[in-house]
């Protein structure tokens, strides 16, 4: 399967971003639970200059209707990348489709998914294109 390149822009967040998870995995390591990882993450983001949005209500619109339930995500950057964030002993497939879900119903076609419950991060990190 191809898929057409990303942007150079969405590149550019993707860097950051797991320059980001490095660094807090770095400072925390792994262990603590997620809501203590995700304002860090976020923190270092805009530190950077990025904006970031947190837990980000996705509508789910079906027929044409925006019917009343909806997803949270954990993480948006610059309104063009979806992170979700764990701290998990195993990352389960089900947490994949919860991102892909994200990045489809919001039309966004680079995503992550970052567990930092890991010894060396670089284990933690998978990333998605649509």
């Amino acid at each position: 399967m191809s898929y057409e390149p990303v942007s150079p822009r969405e590149e550019e967040i993707a860097t950051a971003i797991v320059d980001a998870a490095f660094q807090v995995h770095s400072r925390l390591g792994p262990g603590l639970i997620e809501p203590v990882y995700e304002p860090c993450f976020c923190y270092e983001l805009k530190k950077h200059g990025f904006t970031v949005e947190r837990q980000v209500t996705v509508p789910i619109i079906y027929d044409g209707v925006k019917l009343e339930e909806a997803l949270r995500l954990d993480v948006i950057v610059e309104k063009l990348v979806i992170c979700e964030l764990k701290a998990v002993q195993e990352v389960i497939p089900l947490f994949e489709a919860q991102l892909l879900s994200y990045m489809k119903l919001l039309n966004k076609r680079l995503g992550f998914l970052i567990n930092f419950h890991v010894p060396i991060i670089k284990q933690g990190i998978k990333r998605m294109i649509l």
